[in-house]
């Protein structure tokens, strides 16, 4: 079962990790490794990765060009069943802080794991390591952040469910560990709603680091001018604004159309690191593929089957989401003293 509140476990895993986190701080204080300065906390699809980007390309600071997102804390969040990468994200506090050798004197270290602010414990966790560090934060208007998250975990597996209306409608029987995708790495996230705790996930944050330590940023002001947003991050992470970063706008994602095909492509660039996995799927690859068809018209007719651009939103299930979500935007506005029912539009939903 899924069950949003901590367990014994889950709570004494929580301590293990805060533990973990203080003697990171004192193996790096004895070894000369870095630990962050900044996290990026999050939410997913708010931005996130064109900041972790657009901050990389500034010389006083330097984040983990290979592991965008390290994901080391709040690992109550990942599924008991499936084991990490091991190409991507640390499993131990010397790897995490492996992670960030690279840096010279004189630059700031970050990481950007947006998972972190759905986690009960990260914060608190970071906080061992790092009371002093900085947390930048953003936000979205609930209805289409959802949906943009639904498709970005069908692409990454996580999601089983090709339709959005679906994927919500399924989440009281997820709620209740039922319908889980077999090998889904993050199956909380399939909790579309727990996502939209804004006040509870800001309090976490506020009760774990001093307010001038949390930056809060609303992804439309980001989407509408990257520039004054990220000026805005540099003045609060004490860095040199006068330094030109080109605005960046990472590519909409496309939308999963077969599910299956899209599992084989992913496949296949897994073979890729697993010689002994080639043969099989090179075979599977040869059974399907019209021999008349060079490598790239295959590759063009295969990118056309499998995914599409994305279609119009259905408006009336963004309404009955913003419906449902109102009561949050309102206590959201009233945390940050900001109108955000205004900013999102919800003063028409009644």
């Amino acid at each position: 079962m899924l069950d949003p509140t901590s367990s014994p476990d889950q709570d004494a895993g929580a301590a293990s990790a805060s533990q973990d986190a203080a003697r990171g701080a004192q193996r790096a204080a004895a070894t000369g490794l870095r630990t962050p300065d900044f996290f990026i906390v999050g939410h997913q699809k708010c931005g996130t990765t064109a900041l972790y980007l657009m901050l990389s390309e500034h010389p006083q600071v330097f984040m983990p060009p290979d592991v965008k997102e390290p994901w080391f804390f709040g690992r109550e969040l990942r599924s008991r069943f499936q084991p990490p990468s091991t190409h991507s994200r640390p499993t131990t506090i010397e790897d995490y802080l492996a992670l960030f050798a690279g840096a010279v004197p004189g630059q700031l270290v970050g990481e950007a794991s947006p998972q972190y602010i759905r986690s009960e414990h990260a914060a608190r966790e970071i906080a061992a390591m790092r009371p002093d560090a900085k947390i930048v934060a953003v936000l979205r208007e609930p209805a289409s952040f959802l949906r943009s998250l639904h498709m970005q975990l069908v692409s990454t597996h996580i999601e089983d469910q090709t339709s959005f209306a679906r994927a919500i409608a399924l989440e009281p029987e997820r709620r209740a560990g039922r319908r889980i995708p077999r090998r889904s790495v993050s199956p909380q996230s399939l909790l579309y709603s727990d996502h939209v705790r804004y006040v509870d996930q800001l309090e976490r944050l506020h009760s774990a680091f001093p307010r001038e330590q949390v930056q809060i940023l609303i992804y439309e002001d980001f989407r509408d001018d990257n520039a004054a947003v990220l000026a805005q991050v540099l003045e609060f992470l004490g860095l040199d604004a006068g330094v030109t970063v080109e605005p960046i706008r990472t590519k909409p994602l496309e939308e999963v159309r077969s599910r299956r095909l899209h599992q084989l492509r992913s496949a296949v660039r897994r073979a890729g690191l697993n010689p002994a996995k080639r043969g099989r799927l090179v075979r599977t690859l040869d059974a399907v593929a019209p021999s008349r068809l060079d490598s790239r018209a295959m590759a063009r007719a295969f990118r056309r089957v499998t995914y599409r651009s994305q279609r119009p939103a259905d408006e009336a299930l963004l309404d009955e989401l913003r419906r449902r979500f109102l009561p949050e935007v309102v206590a959201a506005s009233e945390y940050l003293d900001r109108d955000l029912v205004t900013l999102w539009g919800y003063q028409r939903i009644s």
